[in-house]
């Protein structure tokens, strides 16, 4: 890959999320886009706390997260859409995320046919080793017209 075709990949992934008004509400981040990965990062924040006497933050916020990365990372597949949708997206939750810890999402599009995307995704926190949630999905993918 050309580092034009890399900088191309890079501004569709970042456009993709800040396209997007509840990432940007959600104060999410992208921190890292490769070919069919995404990292997207969102900090620990007193408005998305489901449960006021634990503090941790709510399981649709990191459902947010987790789509948003997983969508992220079908943008950027080097087989790359313009435009791209949640068909399908099972999310496990493991554990609550360590209230005041930025949540990391992490996916992976590992397989595309002509008009659907398969992706992998996990959430942590500052335990990296004990995922907060991990996730699968289906997308829909739409591409450039020839």
């Amino acid at each position: 890959m050309t580092d034009i075709q890399k900088t191309r990949r890079d501004m569709i992934a970042r456009q993709f999320i800040e396209a997007i008004p509840h990432a940007q509400e959600l104060g999410m981040r992208l921190t890292t886009v490769e070919d069919g990965k995404a990292v997207i990062a969102m900090d620990y924040d007193t408005r998305l706390v489901g449960d006021p006497e634990t503090g941790v933050i709510h399981g649709g916020a990191v459902s947010a997260l987790m789509d948003t990365c997983a969508g992220a990372a079908v943008m950027s597949h080097p087989e790359a859409a313009v435009a791209t949708a949640t068909l399908d997206l099972r999310i496990d939750y493991m554990r609550p995320a360590t209230p005041g810890d930025q949540i990391t999402a992490t996916a992976e599009c590992y397989h595309v046919t002509r008009s659907v995307a398969f992706v992998r995704a996990t959430a942590v926190d500052a335990d990296a080793d004990r995922p907060v949630a991990t996730a699968t999905g289906a997308f829909t993918i739409e591409r450039a017209k020839s």
